[in-house]
């Protein structure tokens, strides 16, 4: 069973930056991607970027694009997701999430939804002040 750890949250003004990291308790060659979700009280968890483990390819949630940036170190295990510009309304809980599913550049966006996750982190809260 695959565990993953986040580190990194906090409180940050409007405009600032955070870098959250996620580990991974044990290398496993049947995950394929890895991933963060964030989900605000009273609403639902909704996707924020993931990244493929073989070839590093990246997906980003609209809301997100070109102000965050997921990578990740194959042999430490982790991916970390830099966040600048952030905004008040990315306030919210940022969970890890690990796939062993693989798709194709075709159908990135199917690791878009919960249901293709097969672990998850605890969470981290990050905060933006205005």
């Amino acid at each position: 069973q695959v565990q993953l750890v986040e580190s990194g949250g906090g409180l940050v003004q409007a405009g600032g930056s955070l870098t959250l990291s996620c580990a991974a308790s044990e290398q496993t060659f049947t995950i394929h991607g890895m991933g963060w979700f964030r989900q605000a009280p009273g609403k639902e968890r909704e996707f924020v970027a993931i990244i493929r483990w073989d070839d590093g390819l990246t997906y980003y949630a609209d809301s997100v694009k070109a102000r965050f940036t997921i990578s990740r170190d194959n042999a430490k295990n982790t991916v970390s997701l830099q966040m600048n510009s952030l905004k008040p309304e990315d306030t919210a809980n940022y969970y890890c999430a690990a796939t062993r599913t693989w798709y194709s550049r075709g159908r990135i966006d199917y690791y878009g939804r919960t249901a293709e996750y097969d672990y998850w982190g605890r969470g981290t809260q990050v905060t933006v002040s205005s």
